[in-house]
């Protein structure tokens, strides 16, 4: 059997009670370490998991899950992630592979930031479709995420952004070389993707567009979701450009239509008061 582990958003203890079973069960257990981080390393989950665990990047699952599913057909192996094995990144084709091969597959579900973000007080069902915000680099600054965000706000809903992180990355001269040495992690905090929003922004008005989403579009920010030291702000873009929010991982959320019982939990973390209810309340019904 292959398991498909959620480990939930915070420390070693956020296992279900059914997911710790399968883990100690299991013959090999991989860690996926790629799409997503808890607050504590690998060791802290070994000692509580009385378990050895293989660190699975992003490489080995793509280009070698065959080796993850080898003899998952006579004994059982778990494959763990952080938050929801089906949240924020799906890995259905590791279950392709297991069904094509015949092996048997359960998922143990746990939870991920697409539904604990409602922590800041907006409505999950508001929600239209999330994005992903990327590092821009010298030569690639895509901005098809903020057309999202757009229509989005255009439909009255709020949109989660997933901020970038890059794990295992080499540079190009490394990458051209094929030499195996990796850059040091980097993950995108509220302050660097509200600046590339911001810069978006000018960029449409010097087209001669006026962007639904300004510096004064209300936002939320998040840090740390689901740890003893999670952080939310919610002010102006402009405002969560400069707020400060501490260590990975962070998420940001474009405001659509508020209702008022969403408005006042906003203002429970408001950077501002006086500057956001000013903006907040022409978006509100």
């Amino acid at each position: 059997m292959l398991y498909l582990v959620g480990l939930g958003l915070g420390d070693a203890k956020d296992i279900t009670v059914k997911g710790l079973e399968v883990v100690r069960q299991c013959r090999r257990v991989y860690l996926e370490a790629y799409t997503s981080v808890l607050t504590v390393g690998k060791e802290v989950l070994e000692e509580f998991y009385g378990r050895e665990l293989i660190l699975a990047d992003r490489e080995t699952v793509e280009q070698e899950a065959d080796s993850i599913l080898k003899e998952a057909d006579v004994c059982d192996v778990a494959f763990l992630v952080v938050g929801d094995p089906f949240g924020a990144t799906t890995h259905s084709d590791l279950v392709l592979r297991a069904v094509k091969l015949g092996i048997p597959y359960t998922v143990i579900h746990n939870a991920s930031i697409m539904n604990a973000v409602g922590c800041c007080g907006l409505q999950l069902y508001n929600f239209g479709e999330t994005v992903s915000i990327v590092f821009w680099t010298d030569t690639w600054k895509p901005e098809s995420f903020f057309d999202k965000i757009t229509k989005n706000r255009q439909n009255g809903m709020h949109t989660l952004c997933l901020l970038d992180i890059k794990v295992k990355e080499q540079s190009p001269e490394n990458l051209m070389k094929g030499r195996k040495i990796f850059e040091p992690p980097r993950y995108m905090s509220v302050n660097q993707a509200a600046e590339q929003l911001l810069a978006i922004i000018q960029n449409r008005r010097l087209q001669g567009e006026e962007p639904e989403i300004t510096e004064n579009t209300v936002c939320v920010g998040l840090a740390r979701v689901g740890a003893p030291d999670q952080k939310i702000a919610s002010g102006t873009l402009h405002q969560m450009s400069t707020v400060e929010l501490g260590g990975p991982l962070h998420s940001l959320i474009i405001t659509g239509t508020m209702h008022p019982l969403e408005l006042e939990m906003l203002k429970l973390f408001s950077v501002d008061s006086s500057s956001f209810e000013n903006n907040a309340f022409q978006r509100t019904t």
